[in-house]
């Protein structure tokens, strides 16, 4: 059986600068420029305890709907709102401002949700 998310890998056009970009908005742990076992281009950030893998690519080509979704306060959230505000990323509030959607560099959308983790919005309707 599944005990945890081990790690999520992204494909990115420059992984220093999106765990730059993780690091300054989200308060990620970050170790840049650390090559892969076949001397690729890579940086890690943590997360809420799961590490992301920064690889170097071509991200994906389109927004599809995919999205990775993390739980903050209602505090951090609007801390991040403020930070992306003086950046140049892509960003717009939801959901009666309790989700901020945001995309790094390469279109992959992240939401911050301070609606409520989601086993508790799935309880009340089920």
């Amino acid at each position: 059986m599944v005990s945890s998310i081990s790690h999520i890998a992204l494909i990115v056009r420059d992984p220093s600068r999106t765990a730059e970009l993780f690091a300054s908005v989200l308060g990620a742990q970050v170790i840049a420029d650390l090559p892969d076992d076949n001397g690729h281009p890579q940086s890690c950030a943590k997360l809420g305890g799961v590490w992301f893998v920064l690889r170097q690519g071509a991200g994906p080509s389109c927004r599809n709907g995919d999205h990775i979704a993390l739980e903050v306060s209602r505090d951090e959230l609007v801390a991040c709102a403020d930070k992306l505000a003086t950046s140049d990323v892509e960003h717009f509030m939801a959901r009666e401002d309790s989700a901020l959607y945001f995309m790094d560099y390469d279109n992959h959308v992240f939401e911050l949700d301070a609606g409520g983790s989601l086993d508790d919005m799935l309880a009340v309707r089920t």
